[in-house]
């Protein structure tokens, strides 16, 4: 593959650079691990051009490639591109003293999430407690965004129909999947309490508790979650985690300049 200049209009664009933020874009958005005949079938481009393009970005940790399955997949390496990007708003530093306290004195794991268009989150912070055995996530680490209590958080607030949010929820892969009546009657009764749980649900013997963050527009920005072990969450101490991280919420939405709505 050459380097051409190619002239567009009035603009100059370097086509092995285009090339590779398309293949870079493509990989991005890709639900899952891919092959390189299915990149470049998508793309519109040759095998060898795709293969070519592929073994450099992951010789930049750019991208990963899986030699058993011989598939590609983003590399978090890619965080390094956007470390100030991903906490634009400087919410992270402003809430982490919360997030480690909710975390040390429960704990448990307490992550931040940003979304990352319309069906993906990103892990932007995490605090960990100081437990032995604990849950740990990569800073970097995306989600399906209707998954688990996070999904439900969204689904209250984003005004979305029965029918569209049950195309989002088909769409999901849960170990345990919930019906989708009873996600549904989740979503109403986040929308009154404030916050969302998901137990055993997304993943067996792990419970998560959610709230969002709103902005200056009214939309969900970002996520606040608890996840910890199941058996270690009685009602009352779902009730404590519950209560601080409204109060995280509340702190987050005045933060970005949104309103909470009691």
């Amino acid at each position: 593959m050459t380097s051409e200049v190619k002239k567009v209009g009035s603009e100059k664009k370097v086509g092995a650079l285009v090339a590779g933020l398309s293949v870079l874009r493509y990989m991005v958005k890709a639900p899952s691990p891919v092959g390189v005949s299915q990149v470049a079938r998508d793309l519109g481009i040759s095998p060898s051009t795709c293969f070519n393009l592929l073994r450099t970005l992951v010789l930049e940790d750019l991208i990963d490639f899986d030699s058993q399955s011989k598939n590609y997949m983003i590399s978090y390496g890619l965080l390094g591109l956007v470390e100030g990007l991903s906490d634009r708003d400087h919410i992270a530093p402003f809430l982490r003293a919360k997030l480690l306290e909710i975390a040390v004195g429960n704990r448990v794991t307490v992550t931040l999430w940003r979304r990352a268009g319309e069906d993906r989150a990103v892990l932007v912070d995490r605090a960990d407690s100081d437990s032995t055995i604990r849950i740990h996530m990569h800073i970097g680490q995306r989600l399906p965004i209707y998954i688990g209590a996070m999904g439900r958080c969204l689904a209250s607030h984003n005004g979305m129909s029965k029918d569209a949010i049950r195309r989002k929820f088909d769409a999901l892969r849960w170990e345990n999947p919930p019906k989708f009546e009873e996600y549904w009657a989740d979503i109403d009764e986040t929308r009154v309490r404030g916050y969302a749980i998901d137990h055993d649900h997304f993943v067996r013997g792990i419970t998560t508790v959610s709230v969002p963050i709103f902005d200056s527009t009214g939309q969900v920005s970002l996520f606040v979650s608890v996840v910890g072990f199941s058996g270690q969450f009685s009602e009352a101490a779902l009730q404590v985690v519950a209560e601080e991280l409204l109060q995280v919420s509340r702190a987050g939405t005045k933060w970005l300049g949104g309103n909470f709505n009691e």
